[in-house]
């Protein structure tokens, strides 16, 4: 058995972060339990299968089981803890933050080992913390985030760039992993407080 690193420890609590944040989803749009479990597994593998099939390696949910089990104790959570979870403002928007910070910096180091460039981990990165929240959107009828002027994507860019920086300059890894994670965060919680949007594309009528 595989020794647990401090990266398996960041993508178990990203899966656990981002099987909540669409079970919550679901439950708004009044899914059934099973149907609440489909979306909160698709919102927390969906990024991370994407990237290992053009990475050309067996998706990591194929070869260890704990990332079903994890769903399954993030739908008990919101069962157990429903009130609660709905009760706090911004449930959706914290769990999901958190799981996009943990994937883009998981998906960041998979793809580094796999031997690629950098350029194309910080893509790797952005990819595996925002497609399953694009899936997830999708299976309850959404528009998705990284597609409205919200800032998604480029916050997972805003971190691999700071991992780069890390790594650079030698850093501790797990200094790199949590300052990488950190810059994520901040600069999605910063865009909604402060009301940073991208430019939007308007049509010539308009």
């Amino acid at each position: 058995m595989l020794p647990i690193t401090f990266t398996h420890i960041l993508d178990f609590i990203g899966t656990f972060a981002f099987a909540i944040s669409g079970i919550r989803m679901a439950s708004s749009k009044n899914f059934d339990w099973f149907g609440a479990y489909v979306v909160g597994f698709v919102t927390a593998i969906g990024g991370g299968t994407l990237r290992d099939i053009l990475l050309n390696v067996s998706p990591f949910w194929m070869q260890n089981p704990s990332y079903v089990f994890i769903t399954a104790f993030a739908l008990l959570f919101v069962i157990l803890f429903r009130k609660q979870i709905v009760k706090l403002e911004y449930t959706i928007f914290t769990f999901d933050t958190i799981g996009l910070a943990l994937f883009t910096v998981v998906g960041i180091e998979r793809t580094l080992a796999s031997g690629f460039h950098f350029w194309l981990a910080i893509i790797m990165g952005m990819m595996t913390g925002a497609v399953g929240g694009i899936i997830r959107d999708i299976l309850i009828n959404e528009v998705p985030l990284i597609f409205r002027k919200e800032i998604y994507a480029m916050a997972c860019v805003a971190g691999g760039i700071v991992y780069f920086i890390c790594y650079k300059f030698n850093c501790n890894i797990i200094l790199t992993e949590v300052l990488s994670a950190i810059a994520v965060i901040a600069t999605r919680v910063l865009a909604v407080k402060f009301h940073i949007t991208l430019p939007v594309l308007h049509s010539e009528e308009e």
